[in-house]
């Protein structure tokens, strides 16, 4: 049965597994969302870390807005704010600004707008252009990404790098393409050293989780401002774009491998909150107020944290998070070498943690008790979300969020319905064998391990009972109606059967007028010995009221005899395949059959073997019968008669001292003496077995004319059954 359910749950979960991996593979868009919000989550948990600090944000926020005036600012401070930066021996400035249009406030612009011809009129663009040449400054530009005319401009910047596109062929179409640009004038372009596209591509839900590092653009491939500030410090002169099957897998330069996903993106490991970077405020630099050894050999970013300049994304950590610091995130990202990416095996892993997960879940659900389900789903749960925060910052692996959680739940809910279902099925089938048989507290045993192997032929040490009528056949022929003898019987079979299940035994079978019945079998019983004593001595005690009652309505009166053995037996389902029953086999039945028939021999009323009274825990009042052979079994068997659970009276105490001494001297041969104790206890009237006694009696006399052989041990064999 264990094999069989093993294999119908792992097929259950196999088949779940294959349906998640499936879903996966084909409907992954549809979660994605939740997916990237329980990976912000985890943003969240992780908290802030240190950056680099070779990123310092150059901010053009309210403060500089509120000294210099509102922007756009004319071009003659913006060369102030490059050449203090230089002065301050900056590595690099990186403009996160584009100069779409030329100056307005400039003095050469309105001197050619009213037609004033002047020398030496101040021009501020080309002062900028001037200043950009002669400053380590990199342009910053926008690509139209939206097949939108209205904003496109056919030009683009020339990038004086080389790249490579190894295996394009496998995935080209992956890479992100533009539809026009928006550049800075021809006089600022064309005086720069390199420019770099600042597109930031928030997903569906408007955050900001990746920035691609490549467009294409008329077949030719554009880096973006990180990448491009980069590539300048590394002095790198070419750029290596690897693809496979899947698209982009990395953008190589100077030994540098960026790892991205398809689409030439790199995820975004945000270092934290809004300004964890250094900001400076752009006026502070405009005004010299800033400490010049701050900036030295920094990468210098240049942006805006205003509202009103609306370069403002959501990213994990915040809904308003400056453009600009994302930017510095992503060269830092570069800088550190701690990027998050998806390994190019990723799918095949999240179907495998789908399939463990599937598996572990419904495993452990099915053979665990049911109240440790829920501490199994929070475990479950914890337990993955933990393994995948670990994998996301210690390995930098991007796994799949949403999805094994999901086949956790559903696993759960699958398992536990159907486990529920299949204990249900085996519960009526125990209760439909056992619910006339057994007691409660058995009857629960059962169920709590309804998927042990107590119902498997095994050997066992068990309690067997018997008790039956005496005279049943003199009373059976005494009612004349078959259904009144049947109602007279049930109700001394219904009280008895009671008591037996009360103490935790099972009722094998009804024979006639006869009540067979074990211990310690098919679920353990603690004392089961003890409890098979106590029924008995129980049904004695409950015998004297139902014949009471009888006496009441003219009905028979009901003397019984109990048989208990204690030993190995066999227990099993045996029978045919139509009909089989739950019962016990082996020598130690027999001999509990054979025990319960030798009362009437012994004028006793429960005789117990040696076997069982040597399991007893409690302590009972016994008088030792015989030393017998019963007809099967070779060796000697001690018979012994109980008489009640604990001690016994000063009468029956006397009469078993005395008695006992009687059996010890017989033993010993020493019949004379033997045969005077036993006749005293015969002629006391208020002797409780005077059966015993006379049986003695005769043996005494018999050994006393016909002396035994010298190595008489007191075993007396039983020819017959009784």
């Amino acid at each position: 049965m264990k094999v069989k359910k093993l294999l119908i749950y792992s097929s259950i979960a196999f088949t779940l597994g294959l349906l998640l991996s499936f879903t996966y593979l084909n409907l992954n868009k549809l979660p994605d969302s939740f997916d990237n919000k329980l990976r912000d989550y985890f943003f969240t948990i992780r908290g802030e870390i240190a950056n680099t600090g070779k990123v310092v944000i150059i901010d053009i926020d309210e403060k500089s807005l509120k000294d210099l005036g509102q922007w756009p600012w004319s071009r003659n401070k913006i060369s102030q704010i490059l050449n203090n930066l230089t002065q301050a021996k900056v590595a690099i400035i990186g403009m996160d600004i584009v100069f779409a249009e030329e100056d307005n406030s400039s003095p050469h612009k309105v001197f050619k707008k009213y037609n004033v011809k002047k020398e030496n009129i101040p021009n501020y663009d080309l002062e900028l252009s001037k200043t950009i040449q002669n400053t380590p400054t990199i342009l910053g530009y926008l690509f139209e990404l939206e097949k939108n005319k209205k904003y496109i401009n056919n030009k683009a910047p020339n990038i004086p790098a080389i790249f490579i596109e190894k295996n394009k062929k496998l995935a080209e179409k992956y890479l992100i393409n533009a539809y026009g640009t928006i550049i800075n004038t021809q006089v600022l372009q064309d005086n720069s050293y390199s420019s770099g596209f600042f597109n930031n591509t928030p997903d569906q839900s408007g955050v900001t989780r990746s920035v691609p590092l490549l467009i294409s653009y008329d077949d030719m491939i554009y880096p973006s401002l990180a990448l491009e500030i980069v590539r300048i410090l590394t002095s790198s002169k070419k750029v290596f774009v690897n693809y496979n099957e899947n698209g982009v897998e990395r953008i190589s330069l100077n030994k540098i491998d960026i790892p991205t996903d398809r689409h030439g993106r790199i995820l975004v490991n945000y270092r934290g909150k809004e300004k964890n970077f250094k900001y400076i405020s752009a006026s502070d630099i405009y005004y010299n107020k800033f400490e010049k050894k701050s900036l030295e050999n920094k990468i210098v970013l240049i942006g805006t944290s205003a509202a009103g300049l609306l370069d403002l994304r959501a990213t994990p950590f915040d809904f308003v998070f400056p453009g600009v610091e994302i930017h510095a995130n992503v060269i830092d990202n570069i800088i550190q070498g701690d990027f998050l990416y998806k390994n190019p095996n990723s799918d095949i892993i999240n179907m495998v943690l789908i399939f463990i997960l599937s598996f572990l879940i419904v495993l452990s659900v099915t053979y665990t008790p049911f109240w440790l389900n829920p501490f199994i789903l929070l475990f479950s749960l914890f337990s993955t979300l933990f393994f995948l925060y670990h994998i996301l910052f210690y390995f930098s692996y991007i796994l799949n969020i949403f999805f094994p959680l999901i086949t956790i739940l559903i696993a759960f809910i699958l398992s536990t319905l159907l486990d529920y279902l299949y204990k249900v099925k085996l519960e009526q089938a125990i209760k439909k064998k056992f619910a006339s048989k057994v007691s409660k507290e058995v009857m629960n045993k059962l169920l709590n391990n309804i998927d042990s192997n107590k119902f498997q032929a095994m050997e066992k040490e068990i309690t067997v009972f018997f008790s039956d009528i005496r005279g049943f056949t003199k009373i059976s022929e005494s009612m004349n109606d078959a259904k009144v003898l049947i109602l007279y019987l049930n109700q001394y079979m219904e009280p008895m059967s009671n008591i037996i299940t009360k103490y935790e035994g099972t009722i094998d079978k009804y024979i006639g007028d006869a009540i067979m019945a074990y211990w310690n079998a098919p679920s353990n019983v603690k004392n089961h010995a003890d409890k098979a004593v106590q029924t008995a001595l129980k049904q004695i005690e409950e015998l004297k009221n139902l014949n009471k009652k009888f006496e009441k309505e003219n009905k028979p009166l009901i003397d019984i005899g109990i048989g208990i053995n204690t030993g190995i037996a066999t227990i099993g389902e045996m029978g045919s395949i139509r009909r089989s029953d739950y019962t016990v086999i082996g020598d130690s039945i027999n001999l509990g059959s054979r025990l319960e028939s030798l009362c009437k021999y012994y004028d006793s009323r429960i005789n117990i073997s040696n076997f069982t009274k040597d399991k007893l825990n409690e302590e009972y009042t016994l008088r030792f019968l015989d030393l017998v052979k019963v007809k099967g079994k070779e060796k000697p068997v001690e018979i012994w008669q109980v008489h009640n659970l604990g001690l016994a009276s000063k009468e029956l105490k006397e009469e078993l001292q005395t008695y006992h001494k009687a059996i010890k001297l017989y033993k010993e041969q020493y019949f004379h003496n033997a045969l005077k104790l036993f006749k005293k206890l015969y002629n006391n009237p208020n002797i409780t077995n005077r059966k015993i006694n006379s049986i003695y009696i005769n043996r005494c006399k018999h050994f006393i004319s016909l002396p035994p052989s010298s190595d008489f041990n007191g075993i007396y064999e039983h020819s017959t059954k009784s």
